[in-house]
């Protein structure tokens, strides 16, 4: 079964260099978004779609996607602020497109199998990218009525920043592991979680990383449409793909099971941020976990 990793990548801006998406975290330069594609190669997902801005198209042709050209099938999708549902305009004043659950929908040209979601500057683990792939190879496309999908869910304790607040969405889960709803809650500080506190840490949490059917984008462009219709006006609106995937749930459009994870989520939230991540994967690198350096140790994609 060919498997398809969305990667949601338009929020990266055109100077790269400067970019926390790209910054090199790994032992031999390695970013992030490599980290990603070398899991989910290792996976068994054999193709990846970038969704980007036609503004950085070239340069992320030339800078990004060229790299996996050799090891991975590499296609793009385009998120644009006047991608939309038929009908319907962008407001005067707004600047920017809208949110991870408008880009996820801006894939559905490029997408016809089962695929997984992510950010772009998320490090998710190894185990994230082995149970979306086993969950994908053995869902059924639906069942009664209900298009079965699935989420990696975090402890909370572990995606937290030391130099900072986060903010989480918190999954309420049932007895069977499926989502029953989600909370997002904002300004999370290390000092609030621990037993006793404001969060356990025990918490699970999305991180956007989940898994698909095709069926996803006729019900996400639905919401879509409806969100434009209500909050549109709004220069800062965004729809965001955990909140649209929830009120799937919520209408019993879709089913989604939680596969819960205790790795640690890395992520650059702030500068003060890149340290630490740093020594984890060079810490993973030690362990043999990943190899010192990801670009040699992937041979080249067959294209028979």
């Amino acid at each position: 079964m060919s498997l398809t990793l969305v990667i949601l990548a338009a929020g990266m801006g055109s100077r790269y260099g400067g970019l926390k998406q790209l910054d090199a975290v790994g032992p031999s330069g390695e970013t992030v978004l490599d980290y990603a594609v070398f899991d989910a190669i290792r996976s068994g997902f054999d193709r990846v779609v970038f969704v980007i801005r036609r503004d950085f198209e070239t340069q992320f042709r030339t800078q990004i996607g060229a790299k996996y050209a050799d090891r991975i099938k590499v296609d793009y999708a385009f998120q644009s602020l006047d991608a939309l549902p038929a009908g319907l305009t962008p407001p005067a004043g707004r600047t920017k497109p809208w949110g991870t659950g408008h880009a996820a929908w801006c894939a559905r040209g490029a997408v016809s199998g089962p695929f997984a979601v992510i950010n772009a500057d998320d490090f998710y683990g190894r185990d994230s990218f082995a149970q979306l792939a086993a969950f994908l190879r053995s869902a059924p496309a639906a069942a009664g009525g209900r298009s079965q999908y699935a989420s990696v869910g975090f402890r909370l304790a572990n995606t937290l920043s030391e130099n900072g607040a986060v903010s989480r969405a918190v999954f309420a889960i049932s007895a069977a592991g499926q989502l029953e709803s989600l909370t997002e809650h904002t300004g999370i500080r290390r000092e609030q979680v621990g037993p006793g506190l404001l969060f356990s840490g025990e918490e699970i949490v999305s991180m956007n990383c989940w898994g698909f059917s095709p069926a996803l984008f006729p019900c996400l462009g639905r919401r879509l449409e409806e969100f434009l219709r209500t909050n549109g006006a709004d220069p800062k609106a965004e729809f965001y793909l955990p909140a649209a995937v929830s009120a799937m749930v919520s209408a019993g459009e879709a089913e989604v099971k939680i596969l819960q994870t205790r790795a640690s989520w890395l992520g650059v939230t702030y500068r003060e941020d890149k340290p630490r991540v740093m020594a984890a994967l060079a810490a993973m690198a030690r362990t043999g976990e990943y190899p010192a350096a990801l670009a040699s140790a992937l041979p080249p994609v067959s294209r028979s």
